[in-house]
């Protein structure tokens, strides 16, 4: 392994904000995450610095500002220096260990004194990461093979109430969903194993209506069954899903971390589907945490087949632009990866968000998973996925979203249910006084 990791090396970019200058706290940075400390330690010869320690590859000034974004920077007092900057390691610090490389790239040095914002931007991996890292092993063409759905984007949804229903609740609502024609079904993040719907009791119910379904139909539903445990309860889940015939679970990444999600993704039998519940803690605030595309790429590597990245027009706070990057980066060349990862579009969609979603994207490889917009569509659940498909079909065809409604009554219920009242005036013209 030494050979081959010979002069090959790892690369983060950060955003920084500093009270000193840019150059001497990326210098600060390096030192910390790799063979430096506070002061000279017996062992630290130069001999080990040139051949561990971390490099600044590249500092790139931008503006300054007068107060500190964060609390307890050292020293105190401006101006305060903002800047991205790059580091580089040699992989022999780490190896082809992921969690490690995640301590590496951040660990501490959210903490270092000396800054006062921090954010982690993006990860570049050696070449020799292709080998030991193959990714996905279904992502966006293994998704579609498996639902049967070869065109245009996968059509979901989640089971709602969130927690409550009994095993036999949930599969008579799946039953509803599959006569709708659904590609998708998937479990809530808050459903596991709880005592009022075991896990057991669930797949059971659960499969026997989808595989009657896919013995009339041909169409067998993908259902994303929730796994995430303690780890061997978690594999035990896994193994049922799949002894059930079931073809995805899904699991919580910031629950289990990326050695849960890579365990589950090398048993190989089932498509992951990666929720990201808990990510606004690490990415809320633009001065601290990281933006989600390093993180795709770590979830790629670890195997991870669907990745949520939240919606345009969405229900929480992330902005359209951030959206559009997660999108981009699932679908993104990385280390020559035969599968891209399928994004997993949510929160808050209707069909109402696809026409600004295909105009930013431009792509039709993505599961959309509206909940509420399917299943508290006025005409039922059918009528709600049939106004999905309209609305899609549409954009992909350069139909605005006025020209879509006025074609399609389950889309132009949609918006009267469903739209604000911009979108409502452009389908309906102006209320009456």
């Amino acid at each position: 392994m030494a050979s081959e990791q010979q002069g090959e090396r790892l690369r983060a970019s950060y955003w920084v904000e500093t009270p000193l200058k840019a150059e001497d706290a990326a210098a600060i940075l390096a030192g910390e995450q790799s063979t430096g400390t506070f002061v000279a330690v017996p062992g630290e010869t130069e001999d080990l610095k040139i051949r561990h320690a971390a490099r600044v590859e590249r500092v790139e000034e931008l503006e300054t500002v007068a107060e500190p974004s964060l609390p307890g920077s050292r020293p105190a007092g401006g101006p305060y220096r903002r800047a991205r900057v790059e580091v580089s390691w040699p992989i022999e610090n780490f190896g082809y260990n992921l969690p490690a490389i995640l301590s590496t790239v951040q660990g501490n040095l959210f903490e270092i004194a000396q800054f006062s914002g921090l954010r982690l931007l993006d990860i570049d991996f050696p070449a020799s990461f292709a080998e030991r890292f193959p990714g996905p092993r279904r992502g966006v063409a293994g998704t579609r093979e498996l639902t049967g759905a070869h065109k245009g984007p996968l059509i979901g949804t989640i089971i709602k109430p969130s927690v409550g229903l009994k095993p036999e609740a949930t599969a008579a609502m799946v039953g509803q969903l599959a006569e709708a024609g659904i590609d998708f079904v998937k479990d809530d993040e808050l459903m596991a194993n709880p005592p009022h719907a075991p896990f057991n009791e669930r797949v059971d119910a659960v499969m026997r209506v989808i595989n009657d379904h896919a013995d009339r139909t041909g169409k067998r539903v993908m259902f994303a069954f929730n796994v995430t445990d303690e780890h061997d309860a978690m594999l035990r889940h896994y193994d049922k899903v799949v002894e059930s015939g079931g073809t995805c679970a899904m699991v919580s990444l910031h629950s289990v971390g990326l050695t849960g999600a890579k365990r589950l993704a090398e048993q190989g039998d089932l498509a992951v589907h990666g929720h990201r519940n808990g990510w606004g803690m690490l990415t809320r605030h633009p001065v601290i945490g990281a933006d989600y595309v390093p993180y795709i790429k770590l979830w790629r590597l670890a195997g991870v087949d669907q990745l949520h990245v939240n919606g345009v027009a969405n229900k929480f706070w992330e902005p359209d632009d951030s959206v559009v990057r997660s999108i981009e980066a699932c679908h993104a060349p990385l280390l020559g990866q035969q599968n891209a990862a399928l994004p997993v579009v949510s929160s808050g969609q209707w069909g109402g968000q696809a026409f600004e979603t295909y105009r930013r994207t431009g792509t039709l490889d993505l599961l959309y998973q509206a909940g509420g917009g399917v299943m508290a569509h006025p005409g039922g659940p059918a009528a709600g996925v049939r106004a999905l498909r309209q609305a899609w079909d549409a954009a992909a065809a350069g139909l605005s979203l006025a020209e879509a409604a006025e074609a399609n009554q389950e889309f132009r219920q949609s918006v009267e249910r469903f739209g604000d009242a911009e979108t409502k005036k452009q389908v309906f013209g102006e209320p009456s006084s």
